[in-house]
């Protein structure tokens, strides 16, 4: 597909022209989705096989395992995800062979226009608008499947307009989005439930007892079928492999390409979904090379080139994850104190993180493990947390925290503390941040 040849800039102005549509970024409703999709013909009655993703953490993996799997199955996949991390059309991906590719310009800016001008001014969000036109562009190219991630929470979520989905996946669900979800794993996890179907199966990831009740009762009360990690299907490494088993046997698999012992469960999420959506039932050799193949930035993405990594040490190793939840600090503490184990070094943390976010809850797993926090603003963001607030919030959690003016410096600092050792840099706290890095660092 071609990209940025014909006006590069029509789908920014696009774009920013319908932030102004609703005077708020967020409110959960599905009644101003229905409208469009009504008038644009519906066409989220025209997608192939849909596999549909809740979750708290988890969701970018697991949609990244079922579109790897899938197309190492020779089938032509779209998905949908949120959000991006240097440019809006990774959002969008559409079918092709041997994989899928972000929309390009030229389709991204006619969809938007037509969109904006069929809606004709009327109140609706940026996501809602924009997942409409993802929508439309997913209906109008012929796919297997179609892997479907939710915006935020379930319920009330643009993408629940789906009817009929080949399957439901709930990754673990925590704390994030009190403000829209509520204050208890219990509201949260009825609000991702909101996403089940009767009689579709729903794949249900590792979930706290709260979580796992209250998304129970929801099943119970529509009727749909639960296959719960841990009851119904698990996966644990051994010697190297992943051993995979549910009811129908056990598959033995190479460890998942994608870093952290929480991608054992993410992986293992994937292939439950997989085995339970029977319009897309693949072999066992594709979710093999599925597993091998399967990329997703700024999730344990270790950075081995570009300006940033030029300025290390020899040996010196630069981590960039966008997790940003207590939930997800636990997930990536536990993989740094894996690699620690396997190779012992020093761990300094670059961290910046939006105002909404609990950044005591993200820093808490990291003590006794990372030397030292530098505290940053994530560029072009005005909602993040200022240095200065962020380093208090870590040194709350019991870490040592400086607030410094750019991850430049962040990164000079890091290396200047560390010395004549051979350092390990965590980038991590907000996928913003981690899509800044990715757009500045080439």
């Amino acid at each position: 597909m071609s990209n940025d040849t014909h006006h590069p800039d029509a789908s920014d102005v696009i774009l920013e022209r319908v932030t102004r549509l609703h005077t708020k970024l967020i409110d959960l409703s599905l009644d101003r989705t229905w409208r469009l999709l009504a008038a644009l013909g519906h066409p989220e009655r025209a997608l192939p096989p849909t596999l549909h993703i809740a979750g708290t953490n988890g969701k970018g993996s697991v949609s990244a395992y079922l579109r790897a799997m899938l197309e190492a199955a020779g089938l032509g996949v779209h998905s949908y995800t949120s959000p991006h991390l240097v440019r809006f059309h990774e959002r969008i991906r559409l079918a092709a062979r041997p994989r899928s590719a972000p929309i390009d310009e030229v389709e991204l800016s006619q969809l938007l226009d037509e969109c904006e001008r069929i809606n004709a001014g009327a109140p609706i969000t940026f996501f809602e608008i924009t997942t409409c036109m993802a929508f439309l562009a997913f209906a109008r190219h012929p796919a297997d499947a179609l892997v479907l991630e939710v915006g935020m929470g379930g319920r009330l979520d643009t993408t629940n307009v789906v009817d009929h989905p080949a399957v439901t996946i709930i990754t673990p669900v925590d704390y994030d989005h009190q403000q829209f979800l509520g204050d208890t794993l219990d509201q949260i996890a009825r609000e991702k439930a909101g996403i089940l179907k009767p009689g579709v199966p729903a794949i249900i990831g590792p979930q706290t007892d709260e979580g796992r009740a209250a998304i129970e009762a929801e099943a119970a009360r529509i009727g749909a079928p639960l296959f719960i990690h841990g009851q119904d299907f698990g996966a644990h490494e051994e010697q190297g492999h992943l051993i995979y088993q549910d009811e129908s046997g056990l598959l033995d698999l190479p460890m998942p390409r994608l870093v952290g012992r929480h991608q054992i469960d993410n992986a293992a999420i994937a292939i439950a979904a997989l085995r339970q959506a029977r319009a897309l039932a693949i072999g066992e050799d594709a979710i093999a090379q599925g597993l091998r193949n399967v990329e997703w930035p700024a999730r344990m993405q270790r950075l081995t080139r570009g300006p940033l990594v030029a300025r290390l040490p020899a040996h010196g190793e630069l981590w960039l994850d966008g997790g940003h939840n207590p939930s997800a600090g636990r997930v990536v503490a536990h993989a740094m104190a894996d690699l620690a184990q396997a190779a012992p070094r020093p761990l300094v943390m670059i961290a910046g993180m939006k105002e909404t976010k609990d950044a005591r809850g993200f820093f808490a797993p990291f003590k006794g493990l990372a030397r030292h926090v530098f505290t940053v603003a994530i560029p072009d963001d005005p909602a993040c947390l200022a240095p200065e607030t962020l380093a208090e919030m870590a040194r709350a959690a019991g870490l040592d925290a400086t607030p410094t003016p750019s991850i430049e410096a962040a990164l000079e600092h890091a290396l200047a503390m560390t010395g004549d050792e051979v350092p390990r840099i965590l980038i991590c706290g907000s996928l913003y941040l981690a899509g800044a890095v990715l757009r500045d660092n080439g």
